[in-house]
């Protein structure tokens, strides 16, 4: 049954605003962050991490990374990697480079918690500084650990690629890159009190530099859950689901708010997304329960209310059932997951 005109005439677009409000949700919770001088020979290996978002930036010098079973590519100065998904990698000297020590077990000088400065590599492989100076090849990274706590933010993590990598000179946002670097550069090579701090902000700023031109430039970010929001029909529907994730929402429902037929919509929902509809809704309560369950006084009852379960047992199943984890246990490892 085709939607006659006159609804589809009435059906308000709203594709710049849901983009707009997507980039806005792009808030980053800093986990931890290094500043390393490496000398070569070195070679790091960095920890898989459930529901983060790893990056490099290099300041200075030239390095390599490297996904598990993959090439190597190569950062220069200037450069920005983005690894989301939470997946492992190496970063190396060289592109074939034996893997080195977990970056987490090393030796390193804590600026505060969650900052700090590592010394490695040389001809000993060792961490002192002197080791650094003997060599006189050497790379100064930023290097990062981050996650989003929004769902929506999340649900564009989900479309991100393996790896994402932004040029100091890409033509669409070599002029924001380079300025921000020039910030960064200037606070490492003149530390000033409060500088890792200055430093953590900027790093901030070009993780969602990164993730904006992505979604500007690449073909990749016209496909999925992007597309699905930009699409005058689906968008609507997910927009809705996004407002009121505790709403009584059915297949029925959901077809009549984007004005299409139930078969057509099912149909072009799942085509879109890559889940059906109502699995959609599941996914989207479980992800705004994760970021709630950081809120200090909101309880599993409380949630299971809001997010329109009939019971805490329904609710406990759902949540484990997507997220992989119990509420309770989510909460005590941090509330940091994405759900599967």
């Amino acid at each position: 049954m085709s939607t006659a005109p006159a609804a589809q005439a009435a059906l308000p677009e709203h594709t710049p605003d849901r983009l707009t409000r997507v980039l806005h949700s792009l808030r980053l919770r800093s986990t931890f962050y290094c500043h390393a001088e490496l000398a070569e020979p070195w070679a790091l290996e960095m920890p898989a991490i459930a529901g983060s978002i790893s990056f490099h930036v290099v300041t200075a010098g030239s390095c390599w990374l490297r996904l598990p079973g993959g090439e190597a590519s190569e950062l220069n100065a200037g450069d920005l990697a983005l690894v989301p998904h939470g997946r492992g990698h190496d970063l190396l000297s060289t592109p074939d480079a034996r893997r080195g020590p977990r970056v987490d077990l090393l030796p390193q000088r804590y600026l505060s918690e969650h900052y700090s400065v590592l010394h490695h590599g040389g001809k000993g492989h060792g961490d002192a500084a002197n080791d650094i100076e003997a060599t006189g090849r050497t790379a100064q990274l930023i290097c990062g650990v981050v996650s989003f706590d929004d769902p929506s933010a999340r649900e564009l993590l989900r479309a991100l690629p393996e790896v994402l990598f932004v040029g100091g000179d890409t033509v669409s946002v070599a002029s924001s890159v380079r300025d921000t670097l020039r910030l960064m550069a200037a606070e490492l090579a003149h530390p000033q009190p409060g500088g890792e701090t200055v430093a953590t902000r900027l790093a901030d700023i070009l993780v969602v530099q990164a993730i904006r031109g992505w979604i500007t430039t690449d073909a990749e970010a016209s496909s999925g859950w992007l597309r699905a929001l930009q699409d005058p029909r689906i968008g609507h529907a997910l927009e809705a689901v996004h407002a009121e994730p505790g709403a009584e929402w059915t297949l029925d429902r959901l077809a009549r708010v984007a004005t299409m037929s139930r078969s057509a919509f099912s149909a072009r929902f799942t085509a879109l997304v890559g889940v059906a509809p109502i699995a959609y809704v599941t996914r989207w309560r479980m992800s705004v329960a994760a970021s709630r369950l950081r809120d200090d006084g909101v309880t599993a009852a409380r949630l299971a209310t809001e997010l329109g379960y009939q019971s805490e047992a329904a609710f406990h199943r759902a949540f484990t059932r997507v997220i992989g984890q119990t509420p309770g246990s989510l909460r005590r490892a941090g509330a940091d997951a994405t759900p599967r």
